[in-house]
């Protein structure tokens, strides 16, 4: 088997794992299940990961990773807050299974992946807060990070609230992101 083709087989059993994952929860799938819907054994699946823990952590992982690369990139764009908005959005709208999987079965993630996500997640949000902040100087740094969370509560909702179609649903939430974000404020103490 080729790298590319390593890389593949490892994206598609990432893919596979997060679809049912989400639609079972990680308890209720096994190495067999995975393997099974990916047209191979389970054994087979350990020539890929370690185990079915290994697994959840790339994916959890490498989501996080993703997440703060392309908004870092998307961060040096002229309207970097509508960037960062139209980013996660695709992303959420893309993902929804990993959205479910990374609310319902966080405790099945390994400590050191926790640690690792949690970091990422950390400088995402501060990502969103500096950019938060330039929109709107007068904004503390938690006030800030506050909102960057309510914003991605708002567009995270979509496996749950996406009953419509992608297009519309994209601008629905895409509307409802940068006005919460630009036209609500919230009070100072």
């Amino acid at each position: 088997m080729t790298q590319t083709e390593q890389t593949s087989r490892r994206d598609q059993i990432l893919a596979t794992a997060a679809e049912l994952f989400a639609a079972r929860g990680f308890h209720g799938v096994s190495v067999v299940d995975i393997g099974a819907a990916c047209g191979i054994s389970g054994p087979a699946l350990y020539k890929h990961f370690a185990s079915k823990q290994a697994v959840l952590a790339e994916m959890l992982v490498s989501i996080s990773e993703e997440l703060l690369r392309v908004g870092t990139e998307r961060a040096q764009q002229a309207d970097p807050l509508a960037a960062l908005v139209e980013w996660h959005v695709d992303f959420a709208l893309r993902h929804r299974p990993l959205i479910v999987v990374q609310d319902r079965d966080w405790e099945s993630l390994p400590a050191e992946a926790r640690e690792r996500v949690r970091t990422l997640q950390r400088e995402y949000v501060d990502l969103w807060a500096t950019q938060l902040r330039a929109a709107d100087p007068r904004l503390d740094l938690p006030t800030a990070r506050a909102m960057a969370h309510a914003a991605f509560g708002l567009i995270n909702s979509t496996p749950h609230s996406a009953l419509l179609p992608d297009a519309e649903m994209r601008e629905v939430l895409t509307s409802m992101a940068l006005g919460a974000l630009g036209a609500l404020r919230p009070r100072r103490r």
